[in-house]
């Protein structure tokens, strides 16, 4: 079987990447993963499936680069890379293009490993494990913002989300004076966000599309300065709207 990690799409401008829901367009994919037989397969699978596999890498450093060459929609990450590290990777990767989603997709389900991940911007986690359909799904539900973790993992990341809310280190810019004010609707979808709801089930239990709940968590983390999905969930546990 030929390696495919020198396969690359033409570079895109992040600047003008749209979301895969507004521009009608197969989600473009990036897998990344040292076994070159593994990445191969999943690569395949997926192109198969309909997915735009733009690129795939066999190393941190490797995937690094080609992430921000190619500006996937989703980076299928392995944690375990030769050079740098799988979670080093995601925290470089999103930190230079926050509307690139991660998708973990490792042979650990360690407690440690899953929480390290979702510290550093992963949307979701999920085991090798996991059957063809699984990850299809995964990366469909991870192209639109949705938490995806194997089960049995997502209350775990919800118990994180609460021990991160209990220390004293609230996000920056959300108390000050003259911060803006959220309507009704962008704090209700914000206490079902801190429930631990998908998107998907935000929607249903509001009777909205998903585009809808997804346009309300971009404008809340707009408006109260925060960069993801873990510093939203913290925001609202700290003010006890997980509660409510």
């Amino acid at each position: 079987m030929n390696d495919t990690s020198e396969h690359t799409s033409e570079r895109r401008d992040p600047v003008e990447r749209q979301d895969p829901v507004e521009r009608q367009a197969p989600i473009r994919v990036m897998v990344v993963d040292d076994h070159p037989m593994w990445r191969d397969a999943v690569a395949r699978d997926l192109a198969e499936s309909g997915f735009d596999v733009v690129a795939t890498a066999g190393d941190g450093d490797q995937a690094v680069r080609r992430a921000r060459a190619v500006t996937p929609d989703v980076l299928v990450l392995d944690l375990n890379l030769p050079g740098k590290p799988g979670v080093q990777v995601c925290k470089e990767v999103v930190g230079a293009d926050p509307k690139l989603r991660v998708l973990v997709l490792s042979a650990s389900g360690e407690h440690a490993d899953v929480l390290e991940a979702v510290k550093s911007g992963a949307t979701g986690y999920l085991l090798k494990s996991a059957s063809t359909e699984e990850l299809r799904d995964a990366v469909r539900r991870t192209a639109l913002g949705d938490p995806v973790f194997t089960p049995g993992l997502a209350g775990l990341v919800l118990g994180e989300y609460r021990r991160l809310a209990s220390e004293p280190a609230p996000a920056a810019g959300a108390d000050e004076p003259g911060a803006p004010r959220l309507t009704d609707r962008e704090t209700e979808v914000l206490r079902l966000v801190a429930k631990g709801l998908s998107y998907k089930q935000i929607a249903e239990r509001l009777v909205i599309s998903h585009r809808t709940v997804q346009n309300h968590v971009q404008n809340t983390l707009g408006k109260l300065q925060l960069h993801n999905r873990v510093e939203l969930v913290r925001y609202a546990i700290e003010r006890g709207l997980d509660d409510a």
